[in-house]
């Protein structure tokens, strides 16, 4: 019996963005960043992998640590970052990881026998002489195919004094766009000069990127014979798209996939933003965007979400909306419990918006937070300080005969409105908090539900301060 798949799609004690899905071996494997709780930075962690079978995409199962960030012969000591990796199936049969390092200007390579791991240390992409394309050490993309091995990256910002403090360490890798060079058939060997394929914030004005302009996050598909280029702009939480008939481009701009804050989709901001990154897959027929969103109010612990696309007969890609239901087969079925990290849509008193990469922070954001007591894989993930009129919302549950609802909460005393579609619309069912608790207590209250497939939203009504949520069920 398949498992059901929600958002985020890994467990909620996993920390993975920058998710580049690859079908390997009958599997869908993610290679990612990693990411802790509670983190105070990007990227902490060594890599860990995680796989699929591709007829049960709700049945992930952990690889264990895939590369250890002292691997690399120049981070013996493991104090640098590894940032966003990639990987591809080498001519060899092998198996190859792209990845960065925090303050340098290389991106490295690692090799094995299975695409589960575990890495080893196989070198530097360099020229044949050891030198280094200039800017070559941030995000790399990988294709491997039988014409040609095609590495992308890039890093491109507009460079201020609130920049320079911002991205200090890749200031001295900025560009004017993403770029592609050709390896040889050994993986690593640099056998031809760097090409400008999208365009950054230097040279984005009046072309086809004027109005999204390339930032980071080079992630490269080749699909229904052309050439799909995927890349986080410069606003930030939206992947977009770029198509070319040849893997050198040019690249036209071809529009977004996906935004964490759901921008772009005329609706209003749904949820709170920062960076983002991912790359698409193809599992049995249906296409999927992975990209990543934020929990604990910071940039630094993001984990790993999903969502079905379509890539119509021009090619083109509509944008999609996020949702709890991403790698699912379709809405999640309503009699069930949920915790709930599920939620994809969240806003407090205030609208949504940016999340700031540094403090201050706004106090009345709600986020989700991690238990911290328990060992790992049994601390929770909840949401927390939520003020009256915070909303959090789910989609997509399918309802049949359903009468009621429980919460479990903690904190102060009051009122959940529960409301299907639209947080402006009528409740469906009214729960009562009636005592204030530190404690995780179970709430009941009936509902008025129709069957069929509907959007939930919570809204909170606290007597004081705020309240937590750890899950919910419809009954």
């Amino acid at each position: 019996m398949k498992k059901t798949a929600v958002n985020p799609y890994l467990p909620s004690w996993e920390y993975v963005p920058d998710g580049e899905p690859h079908v390997f071996e009958n599997r869908l494997y993610v290679y990612g960043s990693h990411d802790r709780a509670h983190g105070t930075t990007y990227c902490e962690e060594d890599y860990v992998g995680w796989s699929t079978p591709l007829s049960d995409l709700g049945d992930w199962k952990y690889e264990g640590v895939i590369y250890r960030k002292d691997q690399d012969r120049d981070n013996q000591e493991g104090k640098k970052l590894m940032f966003a990796p990639d990987a591809a199936q080498g001519p060899d049969g092998r198996y190859y990881l792209y990845y960065g390092l925090s303050d340098v200007e290389y991106i490295g390579v690692a090799v094995s026998g299975s695409p589960a791991g575990p890495f080893e240390y196989y070198g530097r992409v360099a020229y044949e002489d050891g030198s280094i394309p200039e800017g070559l050490a941030f995000d790399p993309g990988i294709l491997a195919e039988e014409d040609g091995i095609y590495l992308y990256y890039g890093f491109s910002h507009k460079v201020d004094d609130k920049t320079k403090r911002q991205f200090e360490i890749m200031n001295k890798h900025i560009m004017p766009g993403a770029y592609m060079v050709k390896l040889d058939r050994d993986m690593k060997t640099v056998i031809s000069r760097p090409v400008l394929i999208a365009n950054g914030y230097s040279s984005a004005k009046g072309t086809s990127f004027e109005e999204h302009p390339f930032f980071e996050a080079s992630s490269i598909r080749k699909i229904r014979g052309r050439y799909y280029f995927v890349y986080s702009s410069l606003q930030g939480h939206e992947l977009c798209y770029a198509v070319s008939d040849s893997p050198a481009g040019p690249f036209a701009f071809g529009g977004v996939i996906v935004s964490n804050g759901d921008i772009g989709l005329g609706e209003g901001q749904t949820a709170y933003d920062a960076n983002n990154h991912g790359g698409i897959a193809k599992v049995m027929g249906q296409y999927y965007i992975f990209y990543h969103r934020h929990t604990h109010g910071t940039h630094f612990s993001r984990q790993g979400c999903a969502e079905k696309i379509q890539i119509l007969e021009d090619g083109s890609i509509p944008q999609v909306e996020i949702t709890s239901c991403g790698l699912n087969d379709g809405p999640l079925p309503a009699k069930s419990q949920y915790s709930a990290y599920i939620i994809c849509n969240l806003h407090g008193p205030k609208p949504a918006c940016h999340i700031p990469s540094k403090p201050p922070y706004d106090e009345t954001v709600p986020y989700l937070w991690e238990t911290g007591e328990a060992e790992r894989k049994q601390r929770k993930l909840y949401l927390k300080n939520l003020q009256k009129n915070a909303v959090c919302g789910v989609k997509y549950l399918e309802f049949s005969e359903v009468t009621e609802i429980t919460v479990t909460v903690k904190g102060a005393s009051g009122q959940i409105y529960v409301c299907l579609d639209d947080e402006k619309n009528s409740p469906a069912a009214v729960i009562h908090v009636g005592n204030t608790s530190e404690e995780w207590q179970s709430c009941t209250a009936p509902a008025v539900i129709s069957d069929g497939i509907h959007a939930v939203c919570f809204r909170f009504e606290p007597d004081v301060d705020s309240m937590d949520m750890l899950d919910f069920r419809f009954s």
